[in-house]
């Protein structure tokens, strides 16, 4: 019989769920374990703390969008202030928000968590078949250059123009209508997120999903985890109207990067112990960086794909980080968080918004071992916070981004580039190029973000240097904990993490299910 979808904010007591197996995460991990497990005849329950939304709440309203399906609002950062951090969080996950470009891990990745992170399980032939199925369940597909929209196609132009390879990207969309709003939910349900694939397919073949109930910490004894202790949420998301216990015989985290490390934190699974010495250690980021360039004609960079064209000719830049290049969107509250200035002079750069580009540069952040990333511990209140402080390495990564795109930029005919900084560089010609060497590279002083959280529950077979196994993803003290999402990574990917993470839960998940079963 097909299962359900559940509120825990309508709820008018506690209640005590039990499941064969209890998933904390709808997204990309979670949703695709969920369903394979469910179909593998297993009693499965999906544990979310976001609301349950569909495409008749996505309005293409910002300020809709950021409060209902995004951590805090939207407003997550690193400790310092200096990293800007965009997480989806509702039913469906990141993957109702992310720009649907999908990327499959590049085998020399892989490799090099063989040689390097102890990963001997993972290998890119085991791979490539769950690559394949999760393509073809999400229809994932190299798009036309053809469609790609004026933003996307002036990087396309601008960066061939100076000499430097592009590509088209592939994305999860089906029947895509070019709306542009991708981060906002998608009204059409042309992106095949998880809110409308796998986690469908699981609930048709059974599974429970419920929303707005939030783990705070298994229960861990006897190197098992007997139940996990819940707080029901109210219909905002925000404060607390119950509890929930949850009793079953298998548990993945499947909350992300930052949430299951500090899920693990919470829990007493740090410090000493198998797995414990890196539990919140090692989180990547692909710090990002954004130049603006300003066009005589409209860009109208708020419609169509938001990301069609990339390039990774940078990702390896031998002794130096590698980076890879994008375009994103330019929607009106998006772009005024990422104009530096106030007031009046900021007023008027938002007037240029139809005529400007959006073009973004991610380094490649883990692959030297002086880039240890960040590392996640938890406030009073047990709510995660990142501490990532930049490292040269990183920093250098960005000046070059940012000279790159704003000479594609004027190679591609714009009047005027403007960068991250505060104050903003503002480059009209080659002759002003040097000014970027001489500009401030220092947290609060540019503009940084990551949409791309990584890390923080490492797969090692070294239970001294991560937290689950490269087998199977189990923790390396816990029995019957495993965990599925982007936490396990050991390094950053140099491509948009989602199909990774799909590609990864649909191995596991698949021998996970014929084991349990």
């Amino acid at each position: 019989m097909p299962g359900t979808y559940a509120d825990a904010s309508t709820w008018t007591a506690d209640r005590v769920l039990e499941a064969d197996v209890c998933i904390v995460g709808s997204g990309a991990g979670g949703a695709v374990a969920a369903c394979l497990l469910q179909k593998a005849g297993l009693r499965v329950l999906v544990v979310e703390e976001g609301g349950h939304f569909s495409r008749k709440d996505f309005d293409a309203r910002e300020d809709h969008a950021y409060p209902n399906l995004y951590q805090e609002a939207g407003g997550r950062s690193t400790k310092d202030g200096g990293i800007a951090i965009l997480q989806g969080k509702a039913v469906g996950g990141t993957t109702v928000v992310n720009w649907t470009t999908s990327f499959r891990t590049p085998d020399d990745v892989v490799e090099h968590w063989q040689k390097h992170h102890q990963t001997a399980a993972l290998t890119p032939s085991r791979l490539a078949p769950h690559f394949a199925e999760v393509e073809r369940r999400l229809g994932i597909e190299e798009i036309l250059l053809a469609v790609a929209n004026r933003n996307n196609r002036l990087l396309y132009d601008g960066l061939r123009a100076i000499g430097i390879p592009a590509e088209v990207t592939r994305r999860n969309v089906r029947g895509c209508r070019q709306s542009g709003y991708c981060g906002m939910g998608c009204p059409y349900d042309a992106k095949q997120s998880m809110l409308v694939t796998y986690l469908p397919d699981a609930v048709e073949a059974g599974a429970e999903v419920v929303s707005r109930l939030r783990v705070e910490r298994l229960v861990v004894a006897g190197g098992r985890v007997v139940s996990a202790e819940g707080v029901r949420l109210g219909d905002n998301g925000r404060e607390r109207v119950g509890r929930a216990t949850i009793k079953a015989r298998w548990f993945v985290s499947a909350g992300g990067a930052i949430n299951s490390p500090a899920l693990l934190l919470r829990s007493g699974l740090g410090g000493a112990g198998p797995g414990g010495a890196m539990l919140g250690r090692r989180t990547f980021l692909h710090p990002v960086v954004a130049v603006a360039g300003v066009y005589k004609e409209p860009v109208n960079g708020f419609f169509g794909a938001p990301q069609s064209v990339a390039s990774r000719h940078f990702s390896n830049r031998g002794d130096k980080i590698g980076v890879f290049l994008e375009a994103a969107p330019v929607h009106p509250m998006l772009r005024a968080l990422a104009t530096t200035g106030f007031g009046a002079a900021h007023a008027e750069l938002m007037k240029d918004t139809a005529n400007t580009s959006a073009h973004i540069g991610l380094t490649i952040d883990g692959f030297h071992e002086s880039e240890t990333g960040g590392t996640v511990t938890l406030r009073e209140s047990g709510a995660p916070v990142l501490d990532y402080v930049l490292p040269e390495r990183v920093w250098e990564g960005l000046r070059f981004i940012t000279k790159t795109l704003c000479q594609a930029n004027l190679a591609a005919g714009a009047l005027w580039v403007g960068t991250a900084h505060d104050p903003s560089v503002v480059i009209r010609s080659a002759a002003d190029l040097p000014a970027l060497d001489r500009a401030p590279y220092a947290p609060l002083r540019m503009g940084v973000f990551s949409a791309h959280v990584m890390g923080g529950c490492a797969m090692s077979d070294d239970p001294a240097r991560g937290v689950v196994r490269s087998a199977d993803l189990r923790h390396h003290a816990v029995e019957n904990l495993h965990v599925i999402d982007g936490s396990v990574l050991p390094t950053s990917l140099g491509v948009n993490p989602q199909l990774t993470i799909y590609g990864l839960a649909h191995l596991h998940a698949s021998e996970l299910a014929r084991a349990w079963k």
